[in-house]
């Protein structure tokens, strides 16, 4: 019998080990949307040496203008995606307390709002996969899944945030947090 399809969507992709080497060497994705037709997630733990003002030529609020881009993928570098959370969020769209936004209307929007409690990340480019490519890659074990929290996105030291993640795994991934990434240094 054929298993269904189960969506990560929310989920963290890690790289467990296997991804050395590539674009994915020790990042965390968080997989904002994952259908039969393909998925869509942003690496949390890549931070470019730009702000949002050096790429984005839209007349955003001075705040964003100034805020640390992050890239999100290998997939066209030039694609805006931000993640956005607040304290009531009715429509959130990846997770209870976090959404995904592309237009830059609404990120000018969210810009320009008063709220106290608003986080907001900004990326450019994103990581994909065509209908199955995911899957194909959990099968050989390409990736760790683990429950995402909106900590990880707004919290977390960027530079520890593999390691954080890692670690909060526990057992065997605790000691892959602690290990250099050329083993040979060892």
């Amino acid at each position: 019998m054929k298993q269904g399809f189960r969506s990560l969507r929310g989920q963290l992709l890690l790289d467990g080990g296997n991804l050395a080497g590539s674009f994915f060497n020790r990042t965390v994705v968080l997989l904002c949307e994952h259908t039969p037709e393909g998925a869509f997630g942003l690496v949390l733990n890549r931070p470019s040496d730009n702000v949002v003002g050096d790429v984005v030529v839209a007349d955003l609020p001075e705040k964003l203008r100034e805020q640390s881009l992050s890239v999100g993928g290998p997939v066209q570098p030039g694609a805006l995606s931000y993640l956005h959370s607040d304290l009531y969020l009715p429509k959130a769209n990846v997770l209870p307390d976090l959404s995904l936004g592309h237009s830059i209307d609404d990120l000018v929007e969210l810009g320009g709002s008063f709220s106290t409690t608003q986080r907001l990340r900004i990326f450019t480019g994103y990581s994909g996969w065509g209908p199955g490519q995911l899957d194909e890659e959990m099968k050989r074990a390409a990736w760790l899944v683990h429950e995402a929290r909106a900590a990880h996105v707004f919290d977390v030291d960027l530079k520890l945030l593999w390691c954080q993640v890692m670690t909060e795994k526990g057992g065997i991934h605790r000691l892959m947090a602690k290990a250099p990434d050329d083993l040979s240094r060892n």
